[in-house]
């Protein structure tokens, strides 16, 4: 009963190709929520997969409907060895995005799991099926060697954050009992680089709406309108080159914030932003005052995911009557998101701006949130990552990516510690998802060795 029995005990879990076959098992459920004829798919997942398993490593586990008609079950569930020991939350989601099945390259398929070389091909490998079956694996290799672990644990498996997170934080308001716990250790998202650990303590919000300009129906011979009506693509274009300079420096007052503190600054120092196999990031793009991990970390960014006037594919001599283009704010701690849209309001139309209108997405408003980087658990849980693999973590405020952090950190009260089990070149949200098999192996042995120090040492932090 040795932590590095525990470890041994994982390791040879990968070793043996028991987390290949288990991962390829998972990935088979097709549980796209984007898609509403998956529905009865995403119950599966949790019936047939999630339930017997944690039952049988003695939680107690129910399936709840969710409060959001439009939303997917959630399992709930708990493992509880005594009222005076550490209670840990984890979390993970069995939802995917959309498999895009065309677009896959020759040989891959999104729900069976490919493996070439060190890639483990598939929907869901790296967000977040893999995520979730690889703290869950370091859970069982812990009660496999010792018996207990040593801590209570509880679980939420929802099956509805690729859309959102739809009705969960109703969940966690209506069952804030049920789930308290001393400190959420999960995992979701990229490392900052493969070959390093990662820890963040949150994550960047987001907000996602559209920018409009609808002049008049149909559109209308260039040759015989031209000069006489207005483009509608040429003053949205004219409308979004107003909301950044043109190196992407936002120009919308309130959007720029002052929670780039010193203590965030000091974090962020030095931690590197570029390489794997992620593309070359542009150094002059972004606020010219921060550095690269600044912009990406602890900075508001602004982008346009999608522009449409006229009809792009087959195009036509004609003035188009209305144009769009879908726009997100990426936002960090210090950004008022009830303001967002209302400051954006404000600036069109002192820039003259007026007819183009602001259509905010159903649930796109992500909150931002932000533990401080010298929290107890933060150095806990760095701390054991250094014991197990001798090399310290990267450590990061906050994701520059969005996740539902805010349900733990604000409802629950939570200081919340998410340990990624994946890297930026993944494909996440793109065809040929995978998981770095290296990457996995070493994942395990650091949650095995994070759950065994939580239950041995007494130098756990309990607020």
């Amino acid at each position: 009963m040795t932590r590095n029995a525990a470890l041994q005990r994982v390791q040879t879990y990968f070793d043996k190709g028991m987390f290949q076959s288990e991962l390829g098992d998972l990935v088979a459920f097709e549980t796209e929520s984007q898609e509403p004829a998956s529905a009865p798919k995403l119950r599966d997942y949790l019936d047939l997969a999630m339930l017997p398993r944690l039952t049988g490593m003695g939680f107690t586990c129910r399936i709840i409907d969710n409060p959001d008609p439009r939303g997917g079950p959630l399992l709930l569930g708990t493992r509880h060895e005594g009222d005076d020991l550490t209670t840990v939350l984890t979390y993970g989601h069995g939802d995917v995005i959309r498999a895009q099945h065309d677009q896959w390259r020759e040989g891959l398929q999104p729900f069976v799991l490919t493996v070439e070389g060190d890639r483990l091909y598939g929907r869901g490998t790296a967000d977040n099926k893999g995520q979730h079956l690889i703290n869950i694996a370091a859970l069982e290799a812990v009660l496999a060697e010792n018996g207990c672990l040593g801590f209570n644990i509880k679980i939420v498996i929802e099956m509805s954050e690729e859309v959102g997170s739809g009705g969960l934080a109703q969940v966690f308001r209506d069952h804030k009992k049920e789930l308290a716990a001393d400190v959420l250790i999960a995992s979701d998202g990229p490392r900052l680089q493969p070959d390093v650990p990662t820890l963040f303590m949150g994550s960047r919000g987001g907000a996602t709406f559209d920018l409009v300009v609808n002049l008049r129906d149909g559109a209308h011979h260039s040759g015989n309108w031209g000069g006489l009506l207005a483009d509608p693509a040429m003053i949205l274009s004219h409308a979004l080159a107003s909301v950044t300079d043109k190196r992407g420096q936002i120009l919308v007052p309130e959007w720029r914030i002052d929670s780039l503190t010193d203590d965030v600054r000091a974090a962020l120092k030095d931690l590197p932003i570029d390489g794997g196999d992620g593309p070359q990031i542009d150094r002059d793009w972004g606020e010219e005052a921060l550095t690269p991990a600044e912009r990406a970390f602890g900075w508001n960014s602004f982008a346009i995911l999608a522009m449409k006037s006229g009809v792009p594919e087959a195009p036509v001599n004609a003035i188009s009557g209305h144009a769009r283009a879908t726009c997100q704010l990426r936002y960090v701690v210090g950004t008022d998101p009830d303001a967002i849209l209302p400051a954006l309001r404000a600036h069109l139309d002192r820039a003259g701006f007026p007819d183009v209108m602001i259509e905010a997405h159903d649930r796109s408003i992500f909150a931002a949130t932000r533990l401080d980087p010298t929290h107890p658990w933060v150095g806990f849980v760095a701390a054991s990552v250094r014991a197990t693999v001798g090399r310290d973590p990267h450590i990061l405020p906050n994701l520059a990516g969005s996740l539902p952090n805010d349900c733990f950190a604000d409802i629950l009260g939570l200081p919340t510690i998410w340990v990624p089990h994946s890297y930026r070149g993944c494909s996440q949200h793109a065809p040929d998802e995978h998981a770095l098999k290296p990457l996995c192996r070493e994942a395990l042995q650091i949650m095995a060795g994070i759950f065994w120090d939580i239950g041995h040492q007494d130098s756990a932090p309990v607020p």
